[in-house]
């Protein structure tokens, strides 16, 4: 097949072409007020490259931050969420606690729906979906006049217990659709299924927010490319790192919100698994943000919640939950556009606010004069001017004058040692937060190999493994254009998650199976194709616990106390390795069943030799660079070399630079370089520190 995959992210646009094997890659910057033109831009640039015309692509495959940063920006819809009557203010009252017991200036992110915008509707189903109330029509029916009148653009409904029993949403629904038919609507029992009231409001009301920005982009883009002459399926890339249609995307873009941190974590497994590397910390850093993720066993680590838009120091639960299955990771506003100044109290910051593509770092010349991290990497001497193939001639002399002003004045500090101070603070923070990741996560990093991709990531790679006590860093080819490649291994997958509680000692297995098997056959109908494979799981808890934990189903037909059996046993083998013991006598609880089914057919990965969309000269032998190194803070001649003149096999010992298209590699001194076999580069530390 011929597969183009783009990821839109803040600064930069990233495609990368995978011509039956052959890859044509391109970074151009991103274009915030038309996101397509950009991504068009860098199409046309490797279709050129390739030779190829819009008739001969096979699949196109894309992942944007737009989702994202609708929410964190807030600039969504006009939404309106439709609620249970006396439960209006359930998104302010959230989970009713402090997280951050000891600032009295602590204060939660707002509700993306003010409380004007939630109205309340007379109806209530019962926990085990009997109705206790039924909906009350005459009031359901001014709503959604109501919601003409107002200019309304997304509507949520979210009714107690709806995954229980979805009558009452579906009644609300057909009611305003037949007032307003071109209304965006998302409903609670379709979006997210699960207790827990809270979080399924938040869910639901996140995705009616940025539905209708996310069907016109993408409708836009479906139009721009069809005028174009693609006549392939367009696929969009989910939290879970699994590939989704259109339609799928459009009805519930929520699932959109990690979209190009994914595509890093799936190329990050990939390299995990052909390397043989079974404990890795992937480390993601663009132009806006940096991430990082764990990986055991060539899986990265998932989770079904996670929060968007931490407002209090990036403290955990001064966000909004979102309820959706994506894959773990922490993301902090580190990244190569991320602006350092000095604020009252004489104290260096480095983000989160971000210079973006526009007006973009000092040294872009566009309009930017606030310094940035590559302000200050440009100055170190880590960037070649000459190198920097993405469109933009690098100022060095902007980026003096700008980390002069805005922090080594202010610092008493010259731009040399303004830029080492930018750096350090940028990979300690970036340090910091893979530290408070781990032991959130029970897990440690000094045994762990880095890998590092993204246009600023080789770039930081090797002091942050040198802050972090890592000793083995892998850099894969492209590593500029990471994420972009990681979705040409992208599964075609969906999963579903549904609340069915029952005891475990009362298991009703004729109930669990006819709602499994709808699940799966709803997933299978999403998805289409031929073939499958399917795994399905269980979130068990002692009873009176608060929170539970995920458990692999039984396979196999079996009875029911058999089934019942396995479930105890997977459920206490996964809870003694998680807390030391187990509870005996203690009865157990099912809350939520999920369902993930693989479409098997579209699941190709990109092989062979890589070729570059504009290989960069190769430097003249012996070339160097000054740069003032981190670990020492002296000046120190870094031998520069390109990396397509490095075969598999070579090895250097640092100080040296590897440049390439779209990033470059910083080996310091006291680390070995080896280029392997796939045109990976692994750096080993050989100081006495390692």
């Amino acid at each position: 097949m011929i597969r183009i995959a783009s990821d839109i992210g803040g600064t930069f646009t990233d495609v990368v072409l995978d011509a039956r094997g052959a890859l044509f890659t391109a970074k151009v910057l991103t274009t915030p007020a038309a996101p397509e033109e950009g991504l068009l831009d860098g199409v046309a640039r490797v279709m050129a490259a390739a030779g190829l015309s819009p008739g001969e692509v096979d699949q196109m495959i894309h992942g944007t931050t737009l989702a994202t940063n609708a929410l964190i920006e807030r600039r969504g819809a006009r939404t309106v969420q439709i609620v249970t009557a006396g439960f209006r203010d359930v998104l302010e009252m959230a989970h009713e606690n402090r997280f951050d017991q000891y600032d009295l200036s602590m204060d939660r992110a707002p509700p993306l729906v003010e409380r004007a915008w939630r109205w309340e509707v007379s109806e209530r189903i019962a926990a085990d979906g009997r109705t206790l109330r039924p909906l009350d029509v005459a009031e359901a029916d001014a709503l959604a006049a109501r919601l003409v009148d107002e200019g309304v653009e997304a509507v949520a409904v979210t009714f107690m217990h709806a995954y229980a029993n979805p009558a009452h949403e579906q009644r609300m629904a057909a009611r305003i659709r037949a007032a307003a038919p071109d209304l965006a609507l998302s409903l609670s029992h379709e979006v997210s299924p699960e207790i827990r009231e809270f979080e399924r409001f938040t869910t639901t009301c996140a995705n009616a927010y940025v539905q209708p920005l996310m069907s016109r982009y993408l409708a836009a883009l479906s139009r721009r490319l069809t005028a174009q002459g693609f006549a392939c399926p367009l696929y969009l890339v989910a939290s879970s790192g699994d590939l989704t249609d259109l339609a799928t995307a459009m009805a519930f873009p929520v699932r959109l919100v990690e979209s190009g941190p994914a595509g890093g974590a799936i190329l990050a497994a990939g390299l995990a698994r052909a390397h043989g590397l079974d404990r890795v910390l992937a480390f993601d850093m663009g132009g806006t943000t940096a991430k990082l993720c764990l990986i055991d066993a060539f899986t990265p680590q998932t989770t079904r919640s996670f929060e968007v838009g931490r407002v209090h120091e990036n403290m955990k639960g001064s966000g909004f939950p979102v309820r959706i299955p994506a894959i773990d990771l922490v993301e902090i506003g580190s990244g190569g556009g991320s602006i350092a100044s000095v604020d009252g109290l004489g104290r260096l910051l480095v983000g989160p606010r971000s210079a973006g593509a526009v007006p973009g770092p000092a040294c872009y010349g566009r309009g930017g004069t606030a310094p940035t991290v590559t302000d200050a990497d440009l100055k170190l001497g880590k960037i070649n001017p000459d190198r920097f193939s993405t469109g933009v001639a690098l100022d060095a002399a902007a980026a003096d004058a700008a980390l002069a002003q805005a922090v080594g004045e202010p610092l008493g500090l010259t731009p040399s040692l303004a830029a080492l101070a930018v750096a350090e603070m940028v990979d300690e923070a970036m340090s910091g937060a893979a530290r408070v990741h781990a032991v959130e996560s029970g897990k440690a990093l000094e045994d762990r190999t880095l890998i590092a991709f993204g246009g600023a990531a080789p770039l930081h790679a090797a002091n942050l493994a040198r802050k972090l006590g890592v000793q083995r860093i892998l850099i894969p080819a492209h590593a500029g254009v990471g994420s972009a490649l990681g979705f040409l291994s992208a599964p075609m997958a969906f999963e579903q998650a549904r609340s069915l509680y029952m005891p475990l000692d009362s298991l009703d297995l004729d109930r669990i199976l006819a709602v499994l098997d709808a699940m799966s056959s709803q997933a299978r109908t999403l998805l289409g194709g031929e073939t499958f494979v399917e795994s399905r799981q269980v979130y068990m808890r002692y009873r009176g616990q608060g929170h539970e934990i995920a458990v692999p189903a039984p396979e196999g037909v079996i009875a029911a106390q058999a089934f019942a059996a396995a479930l105890r046993a997977a459920f206490e083998a996964r809870y003694a390795s998680l807390f030391g013991a187990i509870i005996p006598g203690q009865e157990l609880e099912i809350l939520t069943w999920t369902v993930r089914v693989t479409r098997t057919d579209l699941n190709p990965i990109a092989t062979g030799q890589a070729s570059s969309e504009r290989p960069p000269e190769p430097g003249p032998p012996g070339a160097s660079r000054e740069v003032l190194d981190a670990g020492t803070g002296q000046a120190l001649i870094y031998q520069q070399f390109s990396r397509e003149s490095l075969p598999p096999g070579a090895t250097r010992e640092g100080p040296c630079l590897v440049a390439e298209a779209q990033t470059t590699t910083v080996v310091p001194a006291g680390f070995h370089l080896k280029v392997l076999g796939d045109g990976a580069l692994l750096l080993t530390r050989t100081d006495a520190a390692a």
